[in-house]
C-alpha cells in the first residue's frame, strides 16, 4: 500500500477506511469491528476516518469498544476524526436545529469526548467538519493550536472548506492545516475545475476524498459513466469500484479516497484500485462519460 506523508512524523495509507456507516451495521460487536480493521490492515490500509457525528454520535464509541477489546490495534492505525456539526441526536438530543459550533469550548470538549469514547490518548488528525458561518477564526485557531500543543491531537485539518475558508482559519493559526476532506468522484468532479483541487495541489496539501463512489451511484446506477467503468473493469479483471477509485488515485494532487463499507468481502477488495492501470486516455474517457460531452 502506498503511503502519503502528512507531517514529518505522520503518514496515511493511500486508501483510507471510512467509518461513517459503522453504526448502521447489524453487527456492531467488538469482534466484528476488529475484523473490519484487521481486514484493512492486511492490505496496508492503516488510516481510519471517524467523526463525532457518525452513527448518531455512536460510531466513535463502537470503535472504542473494539480497540479496548484488542488494544494492540491502537498502535497499528492512524485515527482521523471530526467535530463541529450538531444535530438532535445522541448527546445533543436537545438541539433545536442543525447547526455548527467551532467555538474553542466546543472544539476542545469534542476532542475530550472523542478521546474518551475511542479509548485513545491522542487523535492523529482532527478536522473541522464543516465551514461555520459564525466561526471566530482567532478563537477556533487558538483552540486547534492548543490541542496540538497539549498532545491530544497530532495534526489538524478541515473538511468541506473552500479556499477562503481555509485561508481565514489558517491566518489565525501557528499550526499548519494538513488536509482538506472534500467530495470528489466521477459524479462530483467539479473540484477539478472550480479551484478546490488546484488550490490544495499548489500548496502540496494532500486531499482526502469523501464519497469516492458517488454515494454508491457509480455502482448501482445506469448510464454512460457506469458503462465506461464496466468496460475498463472488464479489461483489467477488477470491479467497477476499483476503477472509480483508481481514477482519483491517478491525479497528481495526492488524493486519498475514503472508502466506507461494512461488508468484509468488499473491504477485502479496497486495495484492488492500486492494481488498475489508468493512463491519460482512459482517465479522459471516464471524465468525458461523467461530463456527458467532450472536454472543450
Amino acid at each position: 500500500m502506498q503511503r502519503i506523508q502528512i507531517t514529518n512524523d505522520l503518514s496515511f495509507s493511500r486508501i483510507i477506511y471510512g467509518m461513517w456507516r459503522l453504526g448502521d451495521d447489524t453487527d456492531t460487536s467488538p469482534k466484528h469491528v476488529q475484523a473490519k480493521i484487521e481486514t484493512c490492515l492486511a492490505q496496508g490500509i492503516t488510516t481510519m476516518d471517524q467523526a463525532d457525528i457518525y452513527g448518531g454520535y455512536m460510531a466513535e464509541e463502537i470503535m472504542g469498544h473494539a480497540l479496548r477489546a484488542a488494544p494492540a490495534l491502537k498502535h497499528q492505525i492512524e485515527i482521523v476524526t471530526k467535530c463541529d456539526i450538531i444535530v438532535s441526536a445522541g448527546r445533543y438530543a436537545g438541539a433545536g436545529v442543525k447547526h455548527y459550533d467551532t467555538s474553542a469550548a466546543h472544539v476542545t470538549a469534542s476532542v475530550d469526548h472523542s478521546l474518551r469514547l475511542m479509548g485513545v490518548d491522542r487523535i492523529d488528525t482532527l478536522l473541522i467538519h464543516r465551514p461555520d458561518p459564525l466561526m471566530d477564526h482567532h478563537d477556533t485557531g487558538a483552540a486547534l493550536d492548543a490541542l496540538v500543543a497539549s498532545g491530544k491531537v497530532r495534526s489538524v485539518g478541515v473538511s468541506n472548506f473552500k479556499q477562503h475558508d481555509w485561508t481565514l482559519l489558517q491566518s489565525a493559526m501557528q499550526t499548519p492545516l494538513i488536509t482538506n476532506q472534500i467530495e470528489l468522484s466521477l459524479t462530483a468532479h467539479q473540484g477539478f475545475t472550480n479551484g478546490d483541487v488546484a488550490y490544495l495541489q499548489e500548496r502540496s496539501v494532500p486531499i482526502m476524498a469523501w464519497s469516492p463512489l458517488g454515494g454508491g451511484a457509480l455502482m448501482t446506477g445506469t448510464g454512460a459513466v457506469q458503462d465506461a467503468l464496466a468496460a475498463v473493469a472488464a479489461e483489467q479483471a477488477v470491479d467497477s469500484a476499483a476503477v472509480a477509485v483508481a481514477w482519483l488515485l491517478a491525479h497528481p494532487a495526492r488524493i486519498m479516497p475514503v472508502m466506507g463499507t461494512n461488508a468484509i468481502g468488499r473491504i477485502k477488495t479496497l486495495s484492488d484500485a492500486l492494481k488498475v492501470t489508468m493512463d491519460r486516455e482512459t482517465w479522459f474517457k471516464l471524465y468525458t462519460a461523467a461530463l456527458g460531452q467532450e472536454v472543450p
